[in-house]
């Protein structure tokens, strides 16, 4: 049965139609996309090139203009797969960018998103964009600027994508130790040492290979596929894959 009207209704269906947000300034909202990967070691982020100006011919992060009839999270989808040719890929909001003068067009707020896959996923990335490796000059979870890298030169990004790059950088450093995101940028069945290696490679520092087996494999993240590995010139390694377990029973399962 419909709620009957009140007073409060009718006051507020009379200023909503007198409303006019024309009247007050307001700024624009995009969506900027950081996609991590690892190539032979490196930490790397997927850039496109811009075909018009402001920073025309620049390399930048993904990103785009939010439409009035959809979600934040939608948006983010839809700019990643119209730039990039990505598609279906974990994103998980990261940060809000907001100094008055970010974009020289005009004043825009931007919501950045990371994501982490693995490279396989980004083969057929479209032309136009490129895998760029990142140089990270500080250590830990300090934060600031990094630095994109093609062949070996730094590249000057378009807009504040290299702050938006720092604090990606940062997150991931930060959740690495109690979320099991390191897994997304491996294939679906892998080597404690490839999973080392990419931990070391995110965080950038060398691991200790005994402790860093303990903890994973007393993490309750892990299980034994049963494989090994396949045509490789030394002893066969163990192959695991992420078990997709609830933390209540990896709880119960350390008991």
């Amino acid at each position: 049965m419909p709620r009957p009207r009140t007073r409060t209704d009718d006051a507020e269906a009379r200023f909503l139609a007198r409303y006019r947000p024309e009247q007050y300034p307001r700024p624009a909202v995009t969506v900027d996309i950081v996609v991590f990967t690892i190539v032979d070691c490196d930490l790397k982020a997927l850039l496109v090139r811009r075909a018009e100006h402001p920073f025309k011919e620049k390399w930048a992060l993904p990103g785009g203009f939010v439409r009035m009839d959809e979600s934040l999270d939608d948006a983010a989808a839809r700019v990643l797969a119209d730039k990039t040719g990505v598609r279906k890929v974990f994103l998980e909001q990261l940060y809000t960018f907001g100094a008055p003068k970010r974009d020289p067009r005009t004043r825009v707020v931007t919501v950045a998103y990371y994501a982490l896959v693995d490279r396989a996923r980004l083969a057929d990335a479209r032309e136009g964009t490129t895998v760029a490796a990142l140089s990270v000059p500080w250590e830990g979870e300090t934060g600031g600027p990094v630095d994109a890298l093609l062949d070996d030169r730094a590249l000057a990004l378009a807009f504040d994508h290299a702050d938006i790059l720092g604090m990606a950088v940062k997150r991931v450093r930060g959740k690495l130790d109690y979320t099991p995101i390191g897994f997304q940028l491996l294939p679906e069945s892998f080597t404690l040492s490839a999973l080392q290696r990419v931990h070391e490679t995110i965080l950038g520092r060398p691991l200790n290979k005994d402790s860093f087996r303990r903890k994973m494999l007393a993490s309750g993240q892990l299980e034994a596929t049963g494989e090994q590995q396949q045509a490789v010139d030394h002893r066969p390694a163990e192959l695991y894959r992420f078990a997709r377990r609830s933390a209540a029973a990896r709880q119960k399962s350390r008991r």
